[in-house]
């Protein structure tokens, strides 16, 4: 199996994973759907969230030689 066979096999198993999951919990999708929808109100929050992420691991890092 080629690596891009294999690739789009694991999107689509996501993907159907993802669709039996919200047909099994609908009202977890709804409030996945809502905190989506209230994200957009605490960006702020994703920024901090990925700048302390960079600085625990990016930051420390050794250059690449």
């Amino acid at each position: 199996m080629s690596p891009r066979t294999r690739a789009a096999a694991q999107a689509g198993i996501l993907v159907l994973v993802l669709a039996l999951l919200v047909v099994v919990f609908p009202r977890a999708y709804g409030f996945v759907e809502m905190a989506a929808r209230e994200l957009r109100y605490f960006w702020w929050l994703i920024l901090l969230v990925l700048l302390a992420g960079w600085l625990i691991w990016g930051l420390g890092r050794k250059p690449r030689s």
